[in-house]
């Protein structure tokens, strides 16, 4: 929400380095031949990226985008993940989840870890390190613990992840109880969750690390100095050790933050139970090498170094790579001529098809992270600012941006009605047309921008006619985004006819500053779950929620995302609540789809095992399964 931001977003690219060894023939008496040894099978894959790797903690809201995301994929393995088709699988070479209770109020799910599973250190993973992800999403248990209040919109959380407000948050009661073997913990809810898998707790960050992070330990520690920190961090979240979990949320937060990772890095920031660990990440590139210790998942096919380049352009120099034998695998938001390039190179499989992710538009309301915001969009301008922010949807090159950016890529593509349903599901239709956002589509542009200049002459009466009154500051991501480039300069012509003056200049770092009031306005893609119950859509508009970066605070959706998150509820009563989300967004005139973003995949054909998946992490969701 990557960014896309995941966020959005939230996108990566492989590139593989290589070395073929070319059996020599040599010539012996009587003209025979010494054996040919086989060709070396390839090992290394490299990926490109157009964006900049930022963080190894990828939950912070600042490092929410798509490339933080894929590299915690490739080095963290989860408790589940997403198939390409949309089916929910569970990880039980890592552990296995369970309800244990299934009564209205008293809800239980129990999460267990499979022994002999180990961290990239050697130190064993148990339910203790389960236990970090109540921390990082229970306001209840901040608040007792004397942290930082997470639902305080004012404030930054001691432990800053995006997870509070959400399901668990709501309904979580108490501190879980871990098994005395401590290979079991148990979460108990006040109701029945729905999607209670993807909605609870799972594995992340290594908890004794955290705790010798927090003490300012530079080196790994020993097995009995590892398995005291596991046992240290349990009785510090039993006792709510205010000091301690303090020192851990500051290292939770900013300690994983950073561009660069080398031999001089902490080793306790790189400990991982996933596939891979990062060897290195520097302008140019992520490189990951096979874990040893990996033992959480499905075993690797055959690549043992993943190298990510990353900050390459989406559009010809991404093709280019391709071509010139540079790179192995992209995946990205090319242009349309980068799409004809890519189909041109005759060792290139190129694959397109729809993501469950969406391009959209959101203006700011109110200030966020405790950050003030008095722009022209902010809700405290009254009808003013009202006017001005639907002036601006109005006038917004929603059609235009489709047709010359997209449609050549996907003919299928469409102005998006819905940032709920998609284009081909059976409600689509019906929530469109009730929405409100049929009053950004019907009739002409030229009848859109007229009715979006008589509501800026309201306040300002010589806006248009080459008269910009209004300065918009626009984020929308990183230098390397060629596509994202041409939408900009579609959008600064068409707003500036209604009276905006847009300055939008590409933005290295941009998710880190989605929170920053000097911004009105931002456009990026956000990634779509596989249709829980609150659809994202709460995580999203709910003023809690961890992908606001708006400031909306909706009485109307409040009541809604309260009801989808209260329990499991009959469909059509699911579909009513959302239908009124969109609803109270529209009415508020601050957030609007573009369209849902077509998936490029392209990759050499030597290289078998891969699947783009809608959801993120679409490349890389089976990386286990490539090979040369």
């Amino acid at each position: 929400m990557e960014a896309r931001k995941k966020s959005t977003s939230t996108i990566a690219l492989v590139i593989i380095l290589a070395l073929v060894v070319i059996g020599v023939f040599a010539l012996r008496a009587g003209h025979s031949k010494t054996p040919v040894a086989p060709p070396a099978v390839r090992s290394t894959a490299v990926v490109i990226e157009s964006n900049s790797f930022t963080s190894i903690n990828s939950v912070t809201p600042n490092n929410n985008i798509v490339i933080n995301g894929d590299v915690a994929y490739l080095t963290g393995m989860s408790l589940f993940h997403y198939d390409d088709k949309l089916n929910l699988v569970e990880n039980k070479d890592l552990g296995t989840i369970r309800v244990s209770k299934n009564l209205s109020r008293d809800f239980q799910v129990t999460y267990t870890i499979n022994p002999g599973r180990f961290w990239s250190d050697g130190t064993p993973i148990t339910a203790v390190d389960l236990l970090l992800s109540h921390v990082t999403q229970s306001s209840a248990f901040a608040k007792s613990a004397g942290l930082p209040d997470p639902s305080n919109s004012a404030v930054t959380p001691a432990f800053d992840s995006g997870l509070y407000g959400a399901v668990y948050d709501k309904h979580v009661v108490g501190i879980p109880t871990v098994s005395t073997d401590l290979m079991s913990m148990t979460v108990k809810y006040d109701a029945s969750i729905p999607d209670y898998i993807i909605n609870g707790v799972n594995l992340t960050l290594p908890v004794h690390a955290l705790e010798e992070l927090a003490v300012g330990k530079s080196v790994l520690g020993t097995a009995a100095e590892n398995v005291a920190a596991t046992s240290k961090f349990l009785s510090d979240v039993q006792t709510k050790n205010t000091s301690a979990l303090k020192a851990m949320g500051k290292v939770y937060s900013t300690g994983y933050d950073g561009a660069t990772i080398s031999s001089a890095t902490n080793p306790l920031l790189l400990v991982v139970n996933g596939a891979y660990y990062i060897k290195s990440v520097d302008s140019g590139a992520i490189t990951l090498i096979a874990n040893p210790k990996y033992n959480s998942g499905p075993p690797l096919s055959g690549i043992n170094t993943m190298v990510i380049k990353q900050g390459i352009a989406d559009g010809s120099p991404s093709a280019q790579a391709l071509a010139n034998g540079d790179a192995d695998i992209y995946q990205g938001q090319p242009t349309a001529d980068a799409v004809a390039q890519l189909r041109g190179i005759k060792t290139v499989t190129v694959t397109t098809t729809s993501s469950y992710a969406y391009e959209h538009i959101e203006l700011r309301l109110a200030g966020t992270g405790g950050a003030v915001y008095n722009g022209p969009f902010a809700v405290s301008g009254g009808q003013k600012s009202a006017d001005l922010r639907k002036a601006f949807l109005l006038a917004y090159p929603r059609a235009e941006i489709v047709a010359k950016l997209l449609q050549p890529i996907n003919p299928n593509t469409v102005v998006l009605g819905s940032v709920v349903y998609f284009p081909g599901n059976p409600l689509y239709d019906h929530v469109a047309g009730l929405n409100g956002t049929a009053q950004y589509t019907v009739g002409t542009q030229e009848a859109r921008n007229a009715t979006a200049l008589a509501l800026v002459r309201k306040w300002y009466p010589n806006a248009g006619s080459g008269t910009t009154p209004i300065s918009i500051n626009l984020l929308w991501g990183s230098p390397g985004n060629t596509r994202r480039a041409s939408e900009a300069a579609l959008i600064i012509p068409a707003e500036a006819a209604v009276g905006f003056k847009v300055t939008a200049p590409a933005t290295a770092g941009w998710g880190g500053k989605l929170a920053s009031p000097l911004y009105d306005a931002h456009f990026f893609i956000f990634d779509q779950t596989a249709n829980p119950q609150d659809a994202q859509i709460c995580g999203t508009f709910q003023a809690t929620g961890g992908s606001n970066y708006t400031g909306i605070n909706d009485p109307v959706i409040e009541k809604a995302c309260t009801a989808l998150q209260a329990g499991t509820l009959p469909i059509a009563t699911v579909n009513a609540l959302r239908l009124k989300i969109e609803q109270a967004v529209s009415k508020s005139a601050f957030f609007l789809g573009i369209f849902q973003n077509p998936q490029v995949t392209a990759y050499k054909s030597q290289i078998s095992g891969i699947i783009a998946a809608p959801l993120s992490p679409s490349l890389f969701w089976n990386f286990w399964s490539w090979h040369f």
